[in-house]
């Protein structure tokens, strides 16, 4: 049984859902999956984990700044285990070419790079948006010639079977990697 850490950022929710369906997924294939919100957690690598998978949104065409100091500070622990990222966006499901630019920019930020990623499409939360933020969302998917405008529903755009095969496909490397006392 490997012990998995999965810290992520999250700024509306679908990034902690995906890290907890992974951790459930993860759970079922009989290992142990933390995970671990690091808005409100200490910024250290916690030691005894076998494997890492960081999670992050983007906003503002950016990945949590608290996630890139999370992967900063704990670069070199990351590099000594199986590492995974998974980013969650609109663009993931619109635009991919844009999506992976964004994981571009957090690789080169951080100094890391991991031996996994995947790109998650997000959610258009519109229902708990204000009306502010509601408005401009709708603005910005009217814009990019998305028809899902409806302001009283909201858009789920993650897609569950590519986060359970991402997660599987991590425990397939996890085990054919060598642990740190190897």
């Amino acid at each position: 049984m490997a012990r998995i850490l999965i810290p992520y950022g999250t700024s509306e929710g679908q990034t902690a859902r995906i890290a907890d369906y992974i951790s459930d997924v993860l759970q079922a294939h009989g290992h142990q999956a933390d995970t671990l919100d690091l808005k409100h957690a200490d910024h250290g690598l916690p030691n005894g984990y076998d494997g890492i998978i960081v999670g992050a949104s983007i906003h503002a065409e950016k990945h949590e700044g608290y996630v890139a100091d999370f992967v900063r500070r704990n670069r070199s622990g990351l590099e000594r285990l199986p590492a995974a990222l998974f980013s969650v966006s609109l663009s993931a499901h619109a635009e991919p070419e844009e999506a992976e630019k964004y994981v571009a920019e957090f690789e080169d930020s951080t100094g890391w790079h991991p031996d996994k990623v995947a790109m998650f499409g997000g959610a258009l939360l519109y229902t708990q948006y204000g009306f502010l933020k509601r408005m401009m969302m709708k603005k910005i998917v009217s814009g990019q010639g998305s028809p899902d405008t409806d302001t009283g529903r909201d858009y789920i755009y993650t897609e569950w079977d590519g986060v359970r095969r991402f997660a599987e496909e991590f425990l397939v490397y996890l085990e054919r990697e060598p642990g740190p006392e190897s």
